[in-house]
């Protein structure tokens, strides 16, 4: 029942796929296309194409890979030396569902001169990150992300939800049902493991355009497939856009007093196969080291999770989007949220259809807890190599429980009540210009093991700096002309 169509017609699981598979696939499928895909420095796939001449251009092509130039890619490399080679990844193959020619793309990885894995490649960053992890630990981590993205369309004056209060809402009082159903369809397509969709609670109408939130949830998967099939749901999502005419944007700010839209992502620490996020029907000891391990990390983490001066206008109180860094169950005000898991056995199902019967069933491996700053500007591959390096660090802390217990909070940390708590947790940053600083404070975490090169967290950091946006929300924040200004600048970021 796999929706890949490779997968369908190889009746092999993606991980499995060979050389000999994809040529066999592309023959008996009248492919005329291969186009190589990949990951660089601003986040967003790039596309080289090839028509196929023979079946030893094919072998070629699949084979060796093919020279890119790595300056003009990455800004790191001098142009004196920046050949890369770009090798393709058999598993990611899948079928283009654009392409009026017959087309199988296929996402790569960066290798150098010597044949080795280029190390500053976002995607081999991820790998050695997850690579530590298992070294260190024994554990495999587990990650699923929540792609929240506005459609824009022209106001037609039918069926108006509610302002800002489209959660779950449908036709035909949400108008993009059917674009986000045919993305979940072609994201599965190319390997995407999806959970659900649904329209979430932005939505407003301004200057005759109709602004409509909507979500796309993954299931939990090793981190670095996780990875490619948000970067694959991205790009598939946005050539949709433009095929039926419209705009979407995954800015982290859309407008001054609207939900922005976040990148929320779901994690969970995984041995021999089996979930270690529960333990005697509680969150474990395992899932509360991690947690504080996201808690030490958290002032840093931002560098890659929110990468442009709007990420910040989206990071402020009362928009369920977090400011302090602060942990807990079921709570929308923190940074960590552990959401309603099914925590001990239960048979729910047969007191719904009492004609179901059959034992409790243990469901706790659903259990997963949820990291709320990031969003839509984020390098996905990097974001998630520094979550992976936080869950690192919480399992080699001194006393991560500890931390764990002084971050936990059971309260709307914004209501008045609870002044003196907020006053004693930690904010995270407000800018770039404080991310970058954070970054350079915490950058031997990252570093360790060479998982990120030195040289990757300094252009970064400089990146950041470069924005100059140190105090900015608090001087523009309710002046909607200078907020627009950033968010028209910012609109087509990730």
């Amino acid at each position: 029942m796999n929706p890949n169509p490779v997968v369908q017609y190889l009746n092999k699981p993606a991980s499995e796929f060979t050389k000999q598979d994809l040529i066999r696939y592309i023959e008996d499928n009248d492919i005329e296309m291969v186009n190589f895909k990949y990951s660089a420095w601003d986040g967003r796939l790039k596309t080289l194409n090839f028509i196929i001449g023979s079946k030893s251009h094919l072998d070629n092509i699949l084979t060796a890979g093919e020279r890119v130039d790595g300056s003009s890619l990455f800004p790191f490399i001098e142009a004196g030396s920046s050949d890369l080679y770009v090798i393709p990844r058999y598993k990611t193959a899948f079928v283009d569902p654009f392409s009026e020619i017959p087309t199988i793309n296929i996402l790569c990885s960066f290798y150098d001169r010597n044949g080795q894995a280029f190390r500053g490649a976002p995607e081999h960053i991820l790998k050695k990150a997850h690579q530590s992890l298992k070294n260190r630990t024994g554990f495999e981590f587990e990650t699923m992300g929540e792609l929240e993205y506005y459609i824009i369309s022209e106001d037609e004056g039918l069926f108006k939800a509610e302002d800002q209060k489209a959660y779950h809402e449908s036709s035909p009082f949400t108008k993009w049902n059917a674009f986000r159903t045919e993305a979940m369809k072609l994201i599965a397509e190319s390997g995407g493991m999806i959970k659900y969709g649904h329209s979430e609670v932005g939505n407003f109408t301004k200057n005759g355009m109709v602004y409509e939130q909507n979500e796309i949830e993954f299931l939990p998967t090793c981190v670095e497939d996780a990875a490619d099939q948000l970067i694959k749901a991205k790009w598939i999502i946005r050539t949709l856009a433009m095929q039926y005419g419209v705009t979407v944007t995954f800015a982290p700010k859309i407008t001054v007093g609207k939900a922005g839209s976040g990148l929320h992502v779901h994690t969970r620490i995984v041995k021999d196969g089996k979930s270690q996020m529960i333990e005697n029907g509680e969150l474990s000891k395992t899932a509360r080291m991690a947690i504080a391990g996201y808690m030490e990390l958290a002032p840093s983490l931002t560098a890659f999770g929110n990468l442009n001066p709007t990420s910040y206008f989206r990071l402020v109180p009362h928009q369920e989007a977090p400011t302090n860094i602060c942990w807990g169950d079921r709570n929308r005000s923190v940074l960590v949220r552990v959401p309603l898991g099914w925590t001990t056995p239960t048979n729910m199902i047969h007191a719904v259809n009492p004609q179901e019967s059959g034992d409790k069933i243990d469901f706790s491996d659903k259990q997963t807890v949820e990291f709320r700053s990031p969003d839509g500007s984020a390098d996905v591959y990097l974001l998630l190599a520094g979550l992976t390096i936080a869950a690192r660090t919480g399992f080699e802390m001194e006393k991560p429980l500890e931390l764990a217990e002084k971050t936990y909070v059971d309260i709307n940390i914004f209501d008045k009540e609870h002044k003196s708590k907020l006053s004693s947790l930690k904010q995270l940053p407000t800018s770039c210009f404080e991310s970058s600083k954070m970054l350079m404070e915490q950058k031997d975490y990252y570093c360790k093991d060479d998982v990120f090169p030195k040289e990757v967290i300094e252009k970064l950091a400089n990146q950041l700096s470069e924005f100059n946006d140190d105090g900015l929300i608090f001087k523009i924040q309710d002046d909607e002309e200078k907020v627009m200004e950033l968010v028209t600048k910012y609109f087509n970021c990730g």
